[in-house]
Order: structure tokens, then C-alpha cells, then sequence
């Protein structure tokens, strides 16, 4: 927020609401040369903050603004940057009011922002809104991949910003001692988390053991995981594992659940009753009860994660894709090859009864056509998914669900693919896409993969055509057939084959057998996805 602002030695500004963020935004201006006065309706923190050199005022015993101005000798404020949070107009159309011709106002609070036009043609004022950190938050490029901005053209960075801290701090320009309100053990954090709104609460500080050996697993039940096969460790906390795989896995055996921070596994662990939440993957590979690893990460992570549990002696579990590149595929079989336990990856239509009925009707000797829509959707072009290295775009990423579909419909792998994507530069846009099938067996198929289509049609719909017959499968909830005299139409509500799935799954964990799906069909899907990227680069038909 002081960056935006851009403050210059003697110029007046106001904070208003001092909290943390307040008390410390105005010690930094201070610093920097500028008068600082500061308003809000706690005395304790005007106290502080007059301790610090501020002009406290408190807002409950008189006007804001005429105190402003009559401390600025009627000129006004040259930049109000407000830390308070607030629901109501007051504070915005305040510092308007309180500001000089042409002032600057940065927001770093949550206030109510309907502004007037009045205060702020008048005096043509300036307002901007402050990202947290600065210039780099938020860009997967920058934070992920420490992509750094040129700093002759990027001075003051989110990296840089940080740096400039801790130097203050150092130095004692910026002292937050004094800030700190209370001290809580690690153990008690409950008693900081659970009471947020303390007005008395300024900065609190979680004490940890320098003695003791960082935490990575904590014991979150009681209950002991049973010896032998069928004990399960879940690596991810997201979305897919909190609200559709883990009600699914109420009967199994869960021993572990990771996530990176932690704190989505403890919440997932107490939830589920799963014994162990962790912050280290290591934990679930050097236990040797663990049989089954799930894999529900990140797409990047998944080959890495794979290798390593198949070098520990686990089956695994990976929500799809298995691999983002050929050069990752190729890992994975050569540690296959000299660690052979079983890989099943989250294909999960396939187990749908919808497919399954399907199945049932559609002889393997008859030549089919099949036709599948995806209507995914569209996603916005900074997301992760769409970040080759990351998530695989969406044909890689989310698109391999009907490349195994139809392979398992056909019975049959896939010989040969070609891919056209829409728009002037379609090498750069797997969103909407026709991708043609060849299948060894003489099969047809096409998926059509779209992200421009409206909301209102089925999102997934599948069509096979074979001996004058026909199949329509519509979203997962309804399947009927044309010219086929013994089908009957199945109706469900949406089953796309997830609790089949890992019923299956949990079943092959407890007694071993053959896995769910053949190990060379989840290659040849995996190399098709692939093929697909470079047919639609090629312009031509690639062969697997």
C-alpha cells in the first residue's frame, strides 16, 4: 500500500484503522519522512500509535476530518491509506472529505465502496486498491517457478518487499515487539484461531519447542490401522479428495492423509477419522503397513510421486493423468519394470452403469462409431491447468477421460489419433478441440472437447452406432438405445462411476488380484493424450 502511495519526505497521510496492519503502516511512514496521523476508536492502539510519533485520534470523540484539516492547516491529507475492515460507505466518502486536490487513496482494508462521485470529481482524487505483498503475488510464474521481475523495470517485488522488512525489523527502523500482545504455545493455537475478533488482540505469537524435532505427522485418532494389506495413504487435501473420494472411502482403511500446509489434512483427518495427517509424503513410503497409495495432487507431481511409491513397495492410486510427458511415462515403466505393483489411474467413467450397461449391449466383433462431447466448460487461461508443466492442459489433463472411455467401449487401443483445436493459433488452445480416433480393432471414434458451449446442455453425452443400432448416453443420468430390441432405458441420478470405482479399488487393496484397469490401456491412453498434443501441433495423424 505505501509503495502505491509513493509518499515523499513531509507529506501528511492518514491510516486509518489501527490494527497490526495499521500501527505498522504508519511506523513504516514515519520512516519514510512523512507526518502520519492516525485514527481509530480503540485508545489502547492510539496509545500505541502515539508512542510511535502518530497523531492519534480517536474517531468516537469528534470529527475525523476537521481534525485532519486543521492539522494540515486546511490543505487536507496528501494520501489516506485505510487498513480497517468495514461494511459501511463512511470510511470511503471520509477519506475523500479528509483529502487535498488531487490526493491519493490506497485501500488495503475490506471496507464498503460505493463511492460519490461529488467528493471525488471536486477534488479529483485518486483511489487504488492494494494487492497484498506486492508485484509478483499471485502469478504462479513469479511464486511457483521463481520467475523474478527485472528489477531496473520491477523495483520492489513481493521477494523484495519481504527483504525490506526483515531488514527494518533488523534494524530496529520497524519495531513490532511492542505489537505483540500475547504468546501461545504451539499446542494452545485453538485459543488465537478461535477468538479472532479479541479487540484486545493485537499480534499474537505461536511459541514453538526449539528442542524438539520439526513436526511433520500428528496422530489425529486413536484407533490402530490393521497389519496386512489394505491400509491406505492419501497424498493431497483439494477439492476432488474432500468432496467426492473421501465419502466414498468411508469403509476402508485410511491410515494417512498429506497436504502440503497441513492444516487441510488435520481438518480432513478429524472429519474422516484417518489416524495420521501429515505434511511429509515420506511418512506414508517408510510405513510399511501402507499397501495403497492415492495420489490426488497436482498433475506435475504425479509421476515423481508414482516412481517413489513404487520404489517403497505400494500400489498406487493416481487421479488422472499418469504423466504430463513421455519422458515422465518412461520413468514410471522403466520403475514398473523393476518394481511391479500395481498402478490404477483415476479413469473412473469406465465403472459408470451407465458404460457398464453399455458394455453389456455393444458386441466387441461389431464395427462401431463413437462419438463423445465433453462440454467442459471454460476456465480462465491463469489457472494451473492450463500450464503445460503444471496441470498438462486440458486435453492431457482432462480430455484422457474419453480416451480411455472409448478404448474400454471398443475394446480395443487406440492406433492412431489426430487433433484440430479452433482459432487463428490453434497450436496454443486445447479448450475446444475434435480429436479422431483410430482404434486397431477397424473402430471409429471422435471426442469433442469444448469449453465455449452453454451451461444448459448436458455436460457429457456419449453416442455408439453399430449395426443399425444406436446408443445415446446423456450426462450420466440417462442411457436409452435405438433399434436395439432388449435395452431398456437406465435413469439414475449423475453416476459417473466414482463409487464403483473405488469400491473395486478398496477391494483389490484388501485382497490383491488383477488391477482395475490393464496396464498396457493406461499407457496406450496416456501415449494417445500426448500424440494428441503433437498431431494438433503437426497438423497430421500421429501413430502410437
Amino acid at each position: 500500500g505505501i509503495r502505491l502511495l509513493n509518499p515523499t519526505l513531509g507529506e501528511t497521510v492518514v491510516v486509518v484503522g489501527l490494527g497490526l496492519i495499521g500501527l505498522i503502516t504508519a511506523e513504516l511512514l514515519i520512516a519514510n519522512g512523512c507526518k502520519v496521523i492516525g485514527l481509530d476508536i480503540d485508545q489502547k492502539k492510539l496509545d500505541i500509535a502515539a508512542t510511535k510519533g502518530v497523531l492519534a485520534f480517536n474517531s468516537m470523540s469528534g470529527d475525523a476530518v476537521k481534525y485532519v484539516m486543521t492539522a494540515t492547516n486546511g490543505i487536507g491529507a496528501d494520501g489516506v491509506i485505510i487498513t480497517a475492515s468495514a461494511k459501511s460507505d463512511d470510511i470511503i466518502s471520509q477519506a475523500a472529505r479528509m483529502s487535498r486536490k488531487r490526493g491519493e487513496i490506497i485501500l488495503v482494508g475490506v471496507i464498503g465502496l460505493n463511492l460519490s462521485r461529488a467528493e471525488f470529481y471536486e477534488k479529483e482524487l485518486t483511489f487504488q486498491v492494494s494487492c497484498s505483498y506486492g508485484p509478483g503475488r499471485y502469478d504462479d510464474n513469479y511464486e511457483q517457478k521463481g520467475m523474478d521481475y527485472p528489477l531496473p523495470f520491477v523495483r520492489w517485488t513481493e521477494k523484495r518487499n519481504f527483504e525490506t522488512i526483515l531488514q527494518s525489523i533488523s534494524s530496529k527502523k520497524l519495531n513490532v515487539s511492542e505489537l505483540i500482545t500475547q504468546r501461545v504455545p504451539l499446542d494452545n493455537f485453538m485459543s488465537i484461531y478461535g477468538n479472532m475478533n479479541d479487540q484486545n488482540a493485537i499480534a499474537s505469537i505461536l511459541v514453538y519447542d526449539n528442542d524438539a524435532k520439526p513436526l511433520t505427522k500428528l496422530e489425529v485418532t486413536q484407533s490402530k490401522s490393521a497389519a496386512g494389506r489394505g491400509t491406505i495413504g492419501i497424498v493431497g487435501a483439494g477439492n476432488f479428495t474432500k468432496m467426492t473420494m473421501l465419502p466414498l472411502l468411508s469403509n476402508a482403511n485410511l491410515k494417512y492423509i498429506v497436504s502440503k500446509g497441513g492444516l487441510s489434512a488435520k481438518s480432513l483427518a478429524t472429519k474422516h477419522k484417518i489416524q495420521y495427517s501429515s505434511t511429509s509424503y515420506q511418512d506414508i513410503l517408510d510405513d510399511e503397513e501402507v499397501d495403497l497409495v492415492v495420489i490426488t495432487t497436482r498433475h506435475d507431481l504425479h509421476a515423481k510421486m508414482c516412481v517413489q511409491a513404487l520404489k517403497a513397495n505400494k500400489n498406487v492410486f493416481i487421479e488422472k493423468p499418469l504423466a504430463l510427458n513421455q519422458e515422465e511415462l518412461n520413468l514410471i515403466l522403466e520403475t514398473y519394470k523393476a518394481h511391479p505393483k500395481s498402478i490404477t489411474v483415476g479413469f473412473n467413467r469406465r465403472f459408470s452403469p451407465h458404460i457398464q450397461k453399455i458394455k453389456q449391449h455393444v458386441p466387441v466383433t461389431s464395427h462401431k462409431n463413437m462419438v463423445a462431447t465433453m462440454n467442459a466448460g471454460f476456465i480462465p487461461n491463469n489457472i494451473w491447468v492450463h500450464d503445460m508443466l503444471v496441470g498438462g492442459g486440458r486435453i492431457i489433463g482432462e480430455a484422457c477421460h474419453y480416451l480411455d472411455l472409448l478404448t474400454y467401449i471398443s475394446g480395443s487401443k487406440i492406433k492412431a489419433i489426430c487433433m484440430n483445436a479452433m482459432g487463428s493459433n490453434p497450436a496454443e488452445n486445447t479448450d475446444n478441440a475434435s480429436i479422431l480416433i483410430q482404434f486397431e480393432n477397424g473402430d471409429n471414434g471422435v471426442i469433442n472437447y469444448f469449453s465455449n458451449g452453454s451451461k444448459a446442455y448436458s455436460k457429457e453425452r456419449v453416442e455408439i452406432h453399430f449395426d443399425e443400432s444406436s446408443i445415446i448416453m446423456d450426462n450420466f443420468r440417462e442411457t436409452k438405445a435405438y433399434g436395439l430390441k432388449n435395452f431398456s432405458k437406465l435413469s439414475t441420478s449423475q453416476d459417473k462411476g466414482h463409487k464403483n470405482q473405488f469400491d473395486q479399488l478398496i477391494s483389490k487393496a484388501k485382497d490383491g488380484g488383477l488391477p482395475l484397469i490393464p496396464m498396457d490401456e493406461i499407457i496406450n491412453t496416456t501415449k494417445a493424450s500426448f500424440a494428441a498434443i503433437e498431431s494438433m501441433k503437426t497438423g497430421s495423424w500421429i501413430h502410437i
